[in-house]
């Protein structure tokens, strides 16, 4: 079920308690947000005469012609006290973002928020590999948008990781393509919740890890290894390699990993 927002209107008087007390009175809107957010505005502008941000309690009484509402959050308060009640309601909400397709679920709208993809309909929600952008192309298999992902060269793969798993694309591709720069052995592509990084064949002997940047390998560095090129410039795959030239950014340096799915 989708969250609720409560809205709550009337003639109120308004006060705030804190580091100072301030009461204000008019005809106003509450707004109670699934979080607890409490925000207070009136006909003015965007600013709301009155907030309390994710406050650890909200609670709202009313007995019909008119209503109360206690926000806390440690010694702060708000509270809206209406004499005459003009509106009270509970409205379904969902999070806001791009579109970006159709759920083959229930054919609700798919949108991109926060770094997800989710189903405004059925409320399903996946997580986007860091760096990956949702194309038009549809899974053939499941319905679902296909997303393109850069670890050393473009993937195209399904949404669901169940579906289509970035880290068994790129294993296909690199594992065991590139040579340890510690002891020589081939570098083989592993995965861990969270990221797709690749290690020494010869652990745990050798702990050579090196993690997979978001970028396409373009050239060869000095030390034998690849260089990619990222959003943040040119860098070799050892992110600590001396014969590397790094242009753009340092932002992405050792450490940035590919996220696995």
């Amino acid at each position: 079920m989708p969250a609720r927002l409560r809205v709550l209107a009337g003639d109120c008087q308004v006060t705030e308690r804190g580091d100072r007390t301030r009461t204000h009175r008019g005809r106003v809107v509450v707004l109670i947000k699934p979080d607890n957010t409490t925000l207070v505005h009136d006909a003015d502008g965007y600013q709301p005469v009155a907030w309390l941000t994710r406050p650890d309690s909200v609670v709202v009484e009313g007995d019909g012609a008119g209503f109360t509402v206690t926000a806390r959050e440690g010694s702060r308060q708000l509270r809206v006290v209406a004499e005459e009640a003009t509106a009270s309601r509970a409205l379904p909400v969902t999070e806001a973002g791009i579109p970006v397709g159709t759920c083959p679920d229930d054919d609700g709208p798919l949108v991109r928020s926060r770094g997800d993809v989710v189903c405004l309909g059925c409320e399903r929600r996946w997580g986007l590999p860091a760096g990956a952008s949702v194309t038009d192309a549809t899974c053939e298999d499941c319905g679902l948008p296909k997303v393109r992902v850069e670890r050393g060269e473009p993937f195209h793969l399904c949404l669901d990781p169940a579906c289509d798993p970035l880290a068994a694309a790129v294993a296909d591709r690199f594992d065991r393509v590139w040579d340890c720069p510690d002891c020589g052995g081939a570098l083989a592509v592993r995965y861990a919740p969270g990221r797709v990084y690749l290690a020494c064949e010869n652990a745990p002997d050798c702990e050579t890890t090196l993690s997979i940047p978001s970028g396409v390998a373009v050239d060869e560095c000095d030390c034998g290894l690849p260089v990619f090129e990222t959003a943040s410039g040119r860098r070799c795959l050892d992110g600590t390699c001396p014969h590397e030239e790094r242009t753009g950014t340092d932002e992405g340096r050792p450490g940035a990993n590919g996220v696995a799915r």
